[in-house]
């Protein structure tokens, strides 16, 4: 495997698209865009994917911005600034004058060419902001190069029930991709495994040399949705230059964590699973070596003591309540009362959970009042609660506690 100290990147750049609405997510991603929604603490999706960029040695970013960007390009500045050499945050409105901002994927990089042309790129490596997941993009680089391919797509084996949401491809035995299908409605399954289809991950890397002319056909022809999976990649596969690269497994025969946190049961999931450990994924704090908490923290704030899904507050006034939480994520700047009962919930930021409350028990209740899922997730906000309290005999707040990390 090939490493920064003997990898040059000095001609790559990596471009950033950090501009989806993530409409799935619905009111949590209701004045932001899905990359810069809060997950863990101090941490936010976006994060994810820079870290990866970072750790690969990428020194020049171009971040493609759209929907809602002002917390983005905070964080970005704040969190980010100093990581590269040069970071430029492009905003589709402003770069292309229309309101409506990029047009697809691939608009991105067709409108920020001269950009790309002025940092002297020979390969761009293109980055989904709004995924969480580990990635060596070093070895992917150097997979690329060896192959002497004119894309490589970064590619995961996910279940065939899940496989529509994604572009699904065939590879022969040297990784070269022979079949593409941008999210099919009836997806090849891998051969010898019917239970699952190999999915792009949305992370790829170009020969600049190759792309350019690409794009600039593909923003004349106005039947193109200018995407990435359906308009320019399979071009690279019929000319036979498109190859795929598979993430090494450990020793346990796991690869690296990948998902698309685009739905309100894969948001609540992955935050529980890197909570409790339970996937191989390395954190962006490890990167920015920007820890505040204390070490052995259990990652929840106020006196809670917590234990698999229960957390026990601390006597009030004489009282002991149980506050049981399973299965719930408790966003940074929410907070819980003692005595509330939530199981598998989503509690957004600049919600006050009232005592007694119960979630995740009634889906006929729950659904009178929250956004509740096919999946079995309650997304609670505060809004929601001042509606449900409008009702219903408020319960005014007292001693809560406030929850958020990781």
């Amino acid at each position: 495997m090939s490493t920064t100290a003997t990898l040059d990147l000095s001609r790559t750049l990596g471009v950033l698209l950090a501009g989806g609405q993530g409409s799935r997510l619905y009111d949590l991603t209701q004045h932001e865009c899905k990359p810069a929604l809060a997950f863990g603490d101090n941490r936010r999706i976006v994060d994810f994917t820079i870290a990866g960029s970072v750790r690969a040695g990428l020194r020049n970013l171009l971040v493609g911005t759209q929907y809602c960007p002002g917390t983005l390009n905070m964080h970005m500045r704040h969190r980010w600034g100093n990581a590269f050499d040069r970071m430029i945050l492009r905003h589709g409105p402003t770069v292309t004058g229309d309101e409506q901002g990029y047009a697809g994927t691939a608009a991105v990089l067709a409108a920020n060419m001269a950009e790309i042309d002025a940092s002297g790129a020979e390969e761009v490596v293109v980055l989904a902001g709004d995924h969480v997941y580990d990635m060596d993009l070093t070895a992917m680089i150097a997979d690329h190069r060896m192959m002497g391919a004119d894309v490589t797509v970064a590619v995961d084996a996910v279940p065939l029930r899940d496989a529509s949401s994604f572009g699904v491809m065939g590879t022969d035995a040297d990784g070269r991709i022979r079949m593409f299908v941008e999210k099919p409605l009836d997806p090849p399954h891998m051969p010898g495994d019917p239970s699952r289809a190999l999915a792009s991950m949305g992370i790829y890397v170009f020969r600049w040399s190759w792309l350019r002319p690409v794009l600039l056909e593909d923003m004349t022809n106005p039947r193109s949705g200018h995407d990435f999976g359906k308009d320019i990649l399979p071009r690279a596969v019929m000319a036979g230059h498109a190859f795929a690269h598979t993430r090494p497994v450990d020793a346990e025969g796991r690869a690296p964590y990948w998902r698309d946190v685009g739905t309100l049961d894969a948001f609540r999931q992955t935050w529980i699973d890197l909570r409790d450990g339970l996937v191989r994924c390395r954190r962006p704090e490890d990167v920015t070596a920007r820890r505040d908490l204390d070490p052995g923290h259990d990652g929840f704030t106020g006196h809670m003591l917590r234990a698999g899904g229960i957390a026990l507050s601390p006597p009030l006034s004489g009282a002991r309540r149980w506050t049981l939480l399973d299965e719930t994520v408790v966003m940074p700047g929410a907070r819980v009362e003692p005595g509330a009962h939530l199981t598998r919930a989503i509690v957004a930021p600049g919600t006050v959970i009232p005592c007694d409350l119960t979630v995740g028990e009634d889906a006929a209740e729950d659904a009178r009042w929250f956004r509740v899922t096919a999946g079995g997730t309650t997304l609670v906000t505060q809004a929601m609660l001042d509606r449900r309290a409008s009702k219903r005999i408020p319960v005014h707040a007292s001693s809560a506690i406030t929850l958020g990390r990781i």
